[in-house]
């Protein structure tokens, strides 16, 4: 069925909006790191309430998911979206205003709560667009605001946390996100699923069957192997820029501001272009892209943990660079994986999967490892997880579905 022009231009339309509330999305996590180290002088904290903050952050984050997955599945996603989006703004303002460790404790849990809910409606709604075949690319795109997003967290947080204090950082972050919330209320539109109807009815034993789907599980665990790596190295870099390398902090953070900017942006752009060119001769290449992705990081890591210290930046730039060229194919894997009537609970076990089995538990293994050794051989355990989720990839080549141009003919209002 081919899309009508209106069609076109609501779906370009969402993209936009939801993509530009994807980059306030990132840019709002990366600002707490960014002014850590003056909250925690003003509220007298140690590193480990610091380090509780994030925690926390992911519990609620995951706690939210199989909730706003439901939710996603049985009712219109853009009044969702919209709330998440306005949500996120006021918890940044609220930021702004709390005098201990608790409010911030409590505004970080609620921010997660926000973040995990337009993480799973945007691509959900954005799938439902899109045929099978574009999805690679316009996730691509929706996907390239993760390293701009987390790169001007950093530089933007840090830039007006050391101006006009760190108070002023989150109200900073929370203007955009607001305005973005309201245009997504006035402009975008909400397109139809399945049985032309902005509300669909979802068996729990459809949802269950996502346990037994083996395209969608390798999907989502191989991506959990390479959040536990990109995690991990994420947290301990500007560590050992400054241990092992000999930067010092306020540099190390000026060294990753860049990388993640030009070689994230520059990864994920070329991997969904491989993707969209290599999927036209084969579904496995949604499949393939990530699996290679994962692969080839290995030995610029390996350099960059183990060589010498000359070759530290440039090859932690070319494994930056490899780990983001599956962002965007591995989305749209799980979201082909998966009927129109459980995208958003599809989403919802991605993130679910995503945290628990990946980034909440590297960075505090790393520091065991490192602890008991050295940082060098704590990043190298990211060094195995590249592999396993290489391996669990290829492996979901046996399982991708055939690769289809429907799109829906009409949009809701």
């Amino acid at each position: 069925m081919k899309r009508r022009s209106g069609a076109v231009a609501g779906a370009t339309v969402a993209l936009v909006l939801l993509t530009a509330m994807n980059f306030v999305n990132y840019l709002d996590r990366y600002i707490l790191p960014a002014v850590q180290e003056q909250v925690k002088g003003d509220f007298h904290l140690s590193d480990a309430q610091i380090g509780a903050l994030t925690f926390w952050f992911f519990v609620a984050y995951v706690g939210a998911s199989p909730i706003t997955g439901w939710l996603g599945d049985r009712f219109s996603r853009k009044p969702m979206i919209v709330i998440a989006a306005l949500a996120i703004a006021a918890m940044n303002f609220f930021t702004a205003s709390v005098h201990d460790y608790w409010s911030l404790n409590l505004r970080h849990a609620l921010l997660g709560i926000g973040e995990a809910s337009f993480g799973i409606f945007a691509p959900a709604l954005l799938a439902d667009f899109y045929s099978e075949r574009d999805r690679n690319r316009v996730l691509t795109i929706f996907n390239m605001a993760l390293p701009f997003g987390a790169a001007m967290g950093f530089e933007a947080g840090a830039w007006v946390g050391g101006h006009y204090g760190w108070r002023m950082s989150f109200i900073s972050s929370a203007v955009p996100g607001a305005v973005i919330g309201l245009l997504i209320w006035f402009l975008m539109k909400e397109p139809v699923r399945t049985g032309g109807s902005t509300t669909v009815k979802v068996e729990r034993a459809g949802a269950l069957s996502l346990l037994k789907n083996p395209a969608y599980l390798c999907a989502i665990l191989g991506y959990a192997a390479v959040t536990f790596s990109l995690g991990g190295i994420s947290w301990w870099m500007p560590s050992f820029l400054h241990r092992v390398a000999g930067y010092s902090i306020e540099a190390a953070g000026g060294v990753m501001g860049p990388i993640i900017v030009v070689a994230g942006l520059g990864g994920t752009a070329l991997g969904g272009w491989i993707a969209q060119v290599w999927s036209k001769k084969t579904a496995k290449a949604l499949y393939l892209v990530p699996a290679l992705s994962a692969l080839l990081t290995v030995p610029p890591a390996m350099l960059c943990f183990f060589g010498p210290t000359k070759f530290i930046v440039p090859s932690l730039s070319v494994a930056v660079f490899l780990v983001f060229l599956g962002t965007g194919p591995v989305n749209a894997a799980t979201l082909n994986a998966v009927p129109a009537n459980l995208r958003a609970m599809a989403m919802a076990g991605q993130l679910f999967a995503l945290h628990v089995f990946g980034d909440m538990s590297s960075p505090t293994l790393i520091g065991i490892v490192s602890d008991h050794s050295n940082l060098r051989l704590g990043l190298g355990l990211t060094l195995v997880t590249f592999v396993i989720g290489a391996g669990i990839f290829f492996l979901g080549t046996r399982y991708a579905p055939e690769l289809h141009d429907d799109v829906p003919e009409v949009v809701a209002a």
